[in-house]
């Protein structure tokens, strides 16, 4: 009993590490608390399912067989989620057969790979491209826009052009390409302060 203990209570600990870990690296919209408990319980009760298999091959096969008529039917939104599910199940499985060490210096280790990866950023790209949209004059000889776009864009497609109801101005569309270290809110700025 003493042993079962402190298996469910290691367990317990890690999925509460790791699901910490994943409330502070998470970026994006797809956060969910209950996404966070999932990560508790998955890993208490894997580590419960190691007690129960212990090294009985046949109940290993049995408990596989029983499981597999659960069906989930959530998606998972982020892909990064799924290491954690599985990080949960890697923690779970030592603290169940016992593996102490490994299960908290795995744990603890991985959550240091994921802290370094949050905070370098690593694998984003630099957004530099943007959709401008602005309403002209119509009739302009010479758009009063074009040394601005030149001043801050690398690029800049019109994509598309529409005109207002009664002919007097457009409403144009642009695919923009920044220079580097060129503002997109200065862009603007410049743009919004031309004489009408």
């Amino acid at each position: 009993p003493t042993e079962i203990v402190i298996n469910l209570v290691l367990a317990f600990i890690l999925g509460l590490v790791i699901s910490y870990i994943y409330k502070t690296t998470h970026k994006g919209l797809s956060y969910s608390q209950s996404f966070m408990l999932t990560l508790v319980f998955v890993t208490v009760i894997v580590s419960m399912v190691m007690m129960v298999i212990g090294n009985s091959l046949a109940r290993a096969f049995a408990l596989a067989g029983a499981l597999s008529i659960i069906r989930f039917r959530t998606v998972v939104k982020d892909t990064k989620d799924t290491a954690y599910v599985f990080l949960c199940l890697a923690g779970g499985m030592a603290a169940g057969t016992g593996s102490y060490f490994l299960g908290v210096a795995g744990v603890i280790f991985i959550s240091v790979i994921a802290y370094i990866l949050n905070l370098t950023n690593y694998g984003s790209l630099y957004k530099s491209e943007f959709i401008l949209r602005m309403r002209v004059h119509a009739g302009a000889d010479e758009p009063v826009y074009s040394s601005i776009l030149t001043k801050f864009t690398q690029s800049s497609d019109l994509l598309h052009v529409e005109p207002s109801g009664d002919g007097s101005s457009s409403k144009l569309t642009f695919d923009v390409v920044m220079k580097k270290g060129g503002d997109p809110a200065e862009l603007s700025h410049e743009i919004s302060a031309l004489p009408d």
